[in-house]
């Protein structure tokens, strides 16, 4: 054992008792001096506490990975394992000098309470329970006790998401290290990593994310038992019990209350507890920890130093010889003993090793740390290539060791491959530290430490980024310190506070980033909120003067201010009257909601009065009364279109004066729907099925045929009134747009509908469809379409049998209406021609009372002289379903009306004639066949009514039966045989004037003459 007269004390105390500065005060005191600290990252921090005080050229610091050595050294700082202990310094200290009973470490800290001593004085800093040990061993040694500045106290357990700021969480593994920090940055803005095998670089950059404010939590190993001087509040435990390279075992009270008492700087108290799946402490070990009472250390760790280099196998002797003392106990086999046997075994190292210089190198080669910690089997391959290299040519060959650094010196990956690299590189700074093994030991010294902080701080950033939300954090930092928050508000809605993106602003409502936890939301939606009250107020005024086409209404009743939802339309008092229910954030008060509020308010009391203007005049004109005011509020209340049949036997008591009143409004009465025109252009149709979704309280609004179409197909599941709103009518597996709906009907009033009729250019034409949709579309209106063949006459041949037919024949081109509501040369919605410009062209004189007519043929009955032999007319309503009571009045056949016109032949005689003037005009050439259909009047029969008999001349089929043939039918049901002979009518008896006929005042007059 050492034997000096120098002065030996022992500074003995709990933790946070300012041991380690006195230390460093007393080496100050001296001219030269060295201290071991337990950790590289302990002794950077004391090498830059000296460095700031003497400056960076007298101070040293040698570590296992580093060595700085200034020529005039004079402070040494220093790991215990690379202390230069025959120094000669006038001042020794040894810090954590209980770690002598450390299973892995403790023969060297052992080693240093033996054999270590400065010429002038020596202090050994450590725990209370090695002042039995330092006593039996050192003889004349001094104590100097030292109290604990702050108090220590034990909390409990609690929950890792309700840990007070400035705590740290000690875990005892990589993966729960990675697992707290995962939690605490989703829940509490993040946390910095502390772990001891993390280089300096990147624990510094760690531990000044916690020191500075940036987080409020630190997640460690028991690395920062050791010394670190961290602003802690709380220690939490987050399990009791480690590996130590055998197995796990449970943590003794002493090792415990290392670590808790990093809790409390100063005179600042501190306190301790448990978390996570960790058991509470038993009452013995909390008063062990808060009073700093421990069971004194029976037994150091110790490791013979005495060496014997004769052969590889006296050396092991050497290493495996007991102390032979009872107080010192021999130390399990540490990895550079194990490596050394694992290397004698070889055969080969066998050859190479033959005396006391190779023993000696090998032993060196074998002291390299395992810091890749990979396998036992590849850090012995490595150490079995490096004696090769320094055995046979005395040096690691340049090129080879270039290669190797190169190999790790990439920043790019994830944080565990990160941390291998910075092992990998570890071991190849402490091999560059050793000048005999390498050429220019400088230059390899300093290409593995710079690669060794690209990889730091590589890491530091992952970690960073994995493990801290730098945009929580500054804004709890922010909010904690009561600094004022601004958002910066930018053009595309971005919300930033303090320099990071929080959500948008989208309209008036808050939107947070997606990307937020449920705990971090909490933070940064309140900091947003805090800070966009003056933002509120100036998108308000914004919004408030801007023009009306920057604001829409969308098809489910939303109220859009550019891309933004600023508002809804809720149910009102009536239809055309709905409320505005307004999207603005509580935050941003009442007077934002209710600008907001009134400027929707204004804009859409102009759109609605621009597009239901006729509408609301109607509604509005006081100089309506009796039944036309009747007439007109149940328009108003279908906003415009009116289904005829309800209202039929109202329309028909109509007088001429109050149909001209509310003509005088746009007012049409159709044959199937009383409307205005003008509120079937798209923007009043959409406007209109909006109110009326809303009005019905549909879950799901329906949305408004696409403009322009004449026809659309039938859309499945439509909710009742859908059609009659959107300005249409279904009628089969189509719905045929209102206005077109009545052009067709003024066509098909001069059809033949008992004796049938074929569909002609012009049917197809403004309907816009093919002969079999247009078939299906009369089978909704209440025909019968009969499929037929013939053979199609060609030009050749229609040319030969009638030259005057081969003239072409001038078919109007029907367009479909455009969005505001017919195109250019078409006809408007009401069926008045347009001039280009979109004016409708003046009705004809002879046209005028056509929807008198259509009043008389297909709605109301004909008031004629003989009206009382009429009853089932006068008796039956007008159905918009075109039924049997709205059958329209058949035209007379030709022949009866024009004797001398020939016999019109039936389909089977112009099917005959085709087929003979083909024959004889081609004769070769196949026949080519068409398809055409006959449509006659058959509505469906009303069960449980009976049909009314006609007789020869008129009136509806019996039975409501499709006749057969064109001609009508025989008494007895017989179809006649050859050729039709058709007679003149009666003369038709003149009928009374229709008071409805606008022009019914000048055929009065006329009659008078």
């Amino acid at each position: 054992m050492y034997d000096s007269d120098a002065r030996v004390t022992a500074v003995l105390g709990p933790t946070n008792t300012g041991k380690t500065h006195y230390a460093i005060e007393r080496m100050l005191g001296h001219r030269t001096g060295v201290i071991g600290l337990p950790l590289r990252l302990l002794a950077r921090e004391v090498y830059d506490r000296i460095v700031a005080i003497r400056g960076p050229s007298v101070v040293a610091l040698v570590t296992g990975e580093e060595r700085i050595v200034p020529e005039r050294t004079q402070y040494w700082v220093c790991t215990v394992e690379a202390m230069p202990v025959g120094l000669g310094a006038s001042f020794l200290a040894v810090d954590e000098i209980q770690l002598c009973a450390d299973p892995d470490r403790g023969y060297v800290f052992t080693d240093r309470l033996l054999n270590a001593r400065g010429t002038t004085e020596t202090l050994f800093l450590g725990s209370n329970n090695m002042r039995g040990r330092i006593a039996s061993l050192i003889p004349g040694v001094q104590f100097v006790g030292r109290e604990r500045f702050s108090q220590l106290s034990y909390t409990g357990s609690r929950k890792i998401s309700r840990m007070p700021p400035r705590s740290a969480i000690v875990a005892f593994s990589v993966d729960n290290v990675y697992a707290i920090a995962e939690l605490l940055r989703r829940q509490k803005g993040g946390a910095a990593v502390v772990m001891g095998a993390l280089s300096p670089r990147t624990r510094n950059a760690q531990v000044a994310l916690y020191q500075n404010g940036d987080v409020d939590h630190l997640v460690a190993t028991d690395a920062i038992g050791m010394g670190l001087n961290l602003d802690i509040g709380h220690v939490a435990f987050a399990g009791t019990s480690k590996f130590d390279g055998r197995g796990h075992r449970q943590l003794q009270p002493n090792e415990l209350a290392q670590i808790a008492g990093r809790a409390g700087r100063y005179t600042t108290d501190g306190t301790f507890g448990v978390t996570g799946e960790a058991a509470p402490f038993d009452e013995d070990v909390v008063n062990a920890i808060e009073n700093h009472r421990f069971s004194p250390l029976r037994r150091l760790q110790w490791r013979n130093d005495r060496l014997t280099f004769g052969t590889p196998d006296a050396l092991i002797s050497a290493l495996e010889q007991p102390s032979g003392h009872e107080e010192l106990i021999r130390a399990r086999e540490a990895d550079d003993l194990r490596t050394l046997k694992a290397l004698w075994s070889l055969p080969a190292m066998r050859d190479r090793v033959q005396g006391g210089p190779d023993v000696r190198l090998l032993w060196d080669v074998c002291q390299v740390p395992d810091f890749r910690k990979v396998s036992h089997a590849e850090h012995d391959t490595l150490c079995e290539r490096l004696y090769e290299f320094l055995h046979d040519g005395g040096r690691i060959p340049t090129d080879w060791l270039a290669r190797q650094i190169a190999r790790i010196d990439k920043t790019t990956g994830d944080i565990d491959t990160l941390s291998k690299r910075l092992a990998f590189v570890r071991t190849w700074t402490y091999v560059a530290q050793r000048k005999d093994w390498v050429d220019d030991t400088d230059h390899w010294r300093g290409e593995s430490r710079a690669v060794e902080d690209r990889l730091s701080d590589a890491l530091h950033d992952a970690l960073t980024q994995r493990f801290v939300d730098r945009r929580t954090s500054v804004l709890m930092r922010r909010l904690k310190q009561k600094e004022s928050l601004v958002a910066q508000l930018n053009d595309k809605g971005e919300v930033h506070v303090a320099d990071q993106f929080v959500g948008r602003l989208q309209g008036f409502r808050f939107q947070l980033d997606p990307n937020a936890g449920v705990e971090e939301a909490k933070t940064l939606k309140s900091a947003a909120l805090q800070a966009l009250a003056p933002a509120y107020s100036l998108r308000a005024d914004k919004f408030y003067n801007a023009p009306d086409p920057e604001i829409d209404l969308t098809e489910q009743g939303g109220l859009m201010w550019g891309e933004y939802a600023v508002g809804k339309l809720v149910t009102g008092a009536d239809a055309l009257s709905p409320e505005i229910e307004v999207f603005v954030d509580e935050e941003a008060g009442p007077d934002v909601a209710e600008k907001v509020r009134r400027r929707l308010g204004h804009w859409f009391d102009r759109k609605c009065a621009a597009l239901f203007e006729p509408l609301l005049a109607l509604r509005d004109d006081e100089a309506l009364s009796g039944l036309a005011r009747g007439v007109a509020f149940q328009l108003v209340e279908a906003m415009g279109v009116l289904p005829r049949g309800p209202v039929a036997q109202d329309v028909k008591a109509l007088d001429q004066e109050s149909r001209s009143m509310l003509r005088k409004h746009g007012v049409r009465f159709g044959q199937f729907t009383i409307f205005q025109p003008v509120l079937l252009k798209p923007a009043a149709t959409r406007m209109r099925l909006v109110l009326w979704a809303l009005w019905q309280k549909l879950d799901e609004f329906p949305e408004a045929p696409p403009p322009g179409l004449v026809t659309v197909p039938a859309v499945k599941g439509a909710p009742e009134g859908y059609y009659a709103h959107a300005g249409y009518r279904l009628s089969g597996e189509r719905a045929i747009r209102i206005d077109m709906l009545e052009r067709l009907a003024d066509m098909l009033r001069n059809q033949n509908s008992r004796g049938g009729f074929e569909a002609t250019a012009d049917m197809l034409s403004i309907t816009g469809l093919t002969l079999e949709q247009f078939a299906d579309l009369m089978g909704g209106l209440g025909y019968k379409a009969e499929r037929g063949e013939r053979a199609k006459v060609t030009a050749k041949a229609a040319t030969a049998a009638d030259p005057a037919a081969a003239a072409p024949a001038a078919t109007p081109a029907v367009e479909m209406a455009d969005d505001q509501g017919a195109a250019v040369g078409a006809l408007s919605p009401d069926g008045q021609a347009s001039d280009p410009d979109g004016t409708p062209a003046p009705e004809a004189p002879a046209t005028a009372p056509r929807e008198d007519t259509a009043d008389a043929a297909f709605g109301d009955p004909v008031e004629t002289v003989e009206r009382e032999e009429m009853p089932e007319a006068s008796e039956k309503p007008v159905d918009t379903v075109m039924s049997e009571s709205s059958e329209p009045a058949p035209v007379e056949d030709t022949a009866e009306a024009t004797p001398d016109a020939p016999a019109e032949a039936g389909p089977e005689a112009t099917t005959d004639v085709t087929a003979e003037t083909e024959a004889d005009t081609t004769p070769e050439s196949p026949t080519e066949m068409e398809v055409f259909y006959t449509f006659t009047w058959a509505p469906p029969r009303r069960a449980g009514r009976p049909q009314p008999q006609r007789g020869k001349g008129g009136g509806k089929p019996g039975g409501g039966a499709k006749p057969r043939g064109k001609g009508p039918k025989g008494r007895g049901g017989v179809k006649p045989q050859g050729a039709q002979n058709h007679s003149a009518p009666p003369p038709r008896r003149e009928k009374k004037i229709d008071p409805d006929n606008p022009f019914a005042a000048l055929m009065a007059l006329k009659d008078k003459k």
